[in-house]
Formats: C-alpha cells, structure tokens, sequence
C-alpha cells in the first residue's frame, strides 16, 4: 500500500510543532464549528483551526489523531478529506479526524512543511495527511480511494495499540459508524485485546511503566511467540530506561568517552526514542569493533534489545543485523 515505514520508530519524529500544540488556557475542546469539509458535531471529525490544533495533538496520547489539509478555495483538495470522514467514522471511535482550511489557518500549512509535506494544491493533488501519535507526527501517503483510506486508518489504529495508545474518542460513536472494520470485528479494540496487553496498556496510560513491563513480561512467558507482546516490553524497557536523561549531557558524556559502554548505550537508546534509528545502530556497531571481551559482548547484547523494539521485520533492523555480523568476523 505504501512505503511510510509503520513502526513503532517511525511514530517519533523530530519536526516540532510545539508552538502549535499548546492549546489557549480554558481550552477544552478543538476549535471550530460544525460545517465545512467533513465537519460534524458526532466528535469524530472536527473542523479545526490553529487553537484546535493543539487540543487533537494532545488528545493522540489517548487515542490516534489524523490531521488533515483542505483549502476552501480550490475543490479537488476535498475529495481526500471525504475518504477519510467516512473510513473515520467507519472506525467507530478509535481515531479522531481533524480537518484544517489552509485559506483559515495558514500557519498550519507552514508548520506541516517541516515534515516535507506541500503546502500547495495542484489541481487534483491530495492534500497532506498526518498521524499523531503521542503528540509525535507521522506523514502519511496520499489517499487514492476509499478502500485505500480504511486500509491506511487500521494501520494506524494497529500501530497505536501496539504503542499502548488503545483509548477511544469520547461519547458514544457505535451508531456512527456506516460499516464495521474490515477484519470482521466488532469495532472495540479494547475489548479485542488480550487480557495482559491491555494489562500493560492501561499501566502505560497511567504512567506505571513498570507494572506495564510485568504485565508484558507475563504475557511473554505465557507466549513465547507472543511478537506484540515482545515489542511492547522491549519499547517499555526503553522508556524506562531513557526516563529522565538529560539528552545533552547524555551527548557531551558520550562524546567524551567514546568506548564506554554506559554512555554509548544511553544515547543510542535516547536516539531510538528520537526516531533516529539508524544512527543508533551504527553508533552501537562502531562500539562494537572498538571493544573486546565483555564490553563487546555488552554492546552487542544492547544492539539485539533495540532490534526488538524496532521490530524485525524492519529494513534498517535488516541492515544493521548484516553491518554487525561483519563488525563481529
């Protein structure tokens, strides 16, 4: 369907768009009125400006958030934002649709071409589309057609829920929905989850990494082929590792000494948390031929964790595992 790497790394971007994100004080809902391309007052797809924004940003630490681009003034742009109203709704809750004109809010448009998006409109080219996730933005690829866009949206709620982000719109949107998805189920993700997943999700929403790590660890123990569970235990590992590192220090620590163990760790951990993926593994692979004996081995055994967290099935997991095998003979 497309070649946007779906995991849980690419979720992390380096694009800030704080000066967006932080909604007015008192403001408790995204702005803007019940009209325009796809808006309506179920929650599910909401006409936004710049203030409303922030408030959907923030809301992707509960369930996913989709932004979508339109301008008022040129026509074609609206076809896109209808696919996804209608694969939105079809996801009775599980992610919320925001919907920005650009002719309203250009500041938007700016801030989306951090992410190498266009911010213009060729006559006929779908607009930019972007996932939030844990207020971090994830470009997604044009939207074809209606069957493009459900496949695109479960991908994104699948992502989500691997990421401990498993919560739903608020109200009541079961009647909303004009099919269920494409999987046959019954549309409640939450309840789809098994028991010590949702175990770890719900300690994740809480704050409680650890209690999330035990829940994880259990079901892996239960499950050794449990791949879900794995990944979520390796990426709880690692933020409760990273919590509260400075990242400068960690940098200027690492820096300064470029064979030890500890601090080339800690920063490749804190790069894979950043979305940096590939300089983490070769940041590690480096470490790797510049030690011996255990410090070598230690190196090596930390590379392997965070293959896990990014899953194994991804390319740069591929290529880093070759780079390794020829760091080691």
């Amino acid at each position: 369907m497309t070649s946007q790497p779906f995991n849980a790394a690419a979720l992390r971007g380096a694009v800030d768009l704080s000066a967006l994100a932080q909604p007015p004080a008192g403001q408790g809902a995204p702005g803007g009125g019940a009209t325009g391309a796809g808006g309506s007052t179920d929650g599910l797809v909401v006409d936004i400006d710049a203030q409303g924004f922030g408030t959907l940003v923030n809301a992707s630490s509960r369930y996913p958030v989709v932004i979508t681009l339109w301008a008022a003034s040129q026509p074609a742009s609206r076809g896109p934002v209808d696919q996804l109203a209608k694969a939105v709704r079809a996801q009775a809750g599980r992610v919320q649709l925001g919907v920005v004109d650009i002719d309203q809010a250009p500041e938007i448009a700016q801030a989306f071409q951090q992410l190498g998006q266009s911010a213009q409109l060729p006559a006929g080219t779908p607009m930019t589309t972007v996932a939030f996730l844990q207020g971090q933005p994830m470009p997604l690829p044009p939207i074809p057609s209606d069957e493009a866009a459900t496949q695109l949206l479960e991908e994104v709620v699948k992502i989500a829920v691997s990421n401990g982000v498993a919560g739903r719109v608020p109200g009541d949107h079961d009647a909303d929905a004009d099919e269920g998805p494409a999987d046959g189920s019954d549309g409640d993700v939450e309840a789809e989850l098994p028991p010590l997943h949702q175990e770890a999700y719900d300690a994740i929403e809480r704050g409680d990494l650890q209690a999330a790590a035990d829940a994880f660890t259990r079901a892996v123990e239960a499950d050794p082929t449990d791949a879900d569970a794995k990944l979520g235990l390796g990426q709880v590992t690692l933020m409760q590792r990273t919590a509260g590192v400075d990242l400068a220090a960690a940098r200027a620590k690492a820096a300064d000494a470029p064979t030890d163990v500890a601090a080339q760790t800690m920063v490749a951990d804190l790069d894979v948390l950043g979305g940096h993926v590939e300089d983490a593994f070769v940041r590690l692979i480096d470490l790797v031929r510049a030690t011996i004996d255990e410090e070598r081995n230690a190196a090596r055994e930390h590379l392997l964790g965070l293959f896990e967290v990014v899953g194994s099935t991804d390319e740069r997991v591929r290529k880093a595992r070759s780079a390794l095998t020829n760091a080691l003979f």
